[in-house]
Formats: C-alpha cells, sequence, structure tokens
C-alpha cells in the first residue's frame, strides 16, 4: 500500500473561486477530487478529468 501523502488544492485554478484542499494518498485524494469536482464545479467523471486532477496533485509537505 502506498502511503506516500499528497495535495490537491483549488486555490490553484483561480478560475474555480475554491478554497478546498484534499491531503490523502493520491489514490484517496482523486477520489475525494473526483466528487468535489463533478458536485461543485459541475464537471462531468470520466477518465480525463481524473487524469487532469493526476496532474494537480503535489507531494505534501511534512510541518513537523
Amino acid at each position: 500500500m502506498d502511503t506516500k501523502r499528497v495535495v490537491l488544492d483549488c486555490r490553484t485554478k483561480p478560475d474555480a473561486n475554491c478554497s478546498l484542499t484534499i491531503a490523502g494518498t493520491e489514490a484517496e485524494v482523486l477520489d475525494v477530487a473526483e466528487y468535489h469536482v463533478s458536485t461543485k464545479h459541475g464537471m462531468k467523471i470520466e477518465p480525463k478529468l481524473r487524469e487532469q486532477l493526476k496532474g494537480m496533485l503535489k507531494e505534501e509537505a511534512l510541518a513537523r
């Protein structure tokens, strides 16, 4: 199981007018992000969308 954590931040898309940040494993973040963008931003869930979201992922910075 991959436990590397990543972050997807809606603020990187200024036209989204959204401040949500999602953190977790890649699979967790992509699942939640697909739901978020479909329900809050009206985007259609399709394989192309998941690839776009994947391109927005950043490795989570450790705050220790």
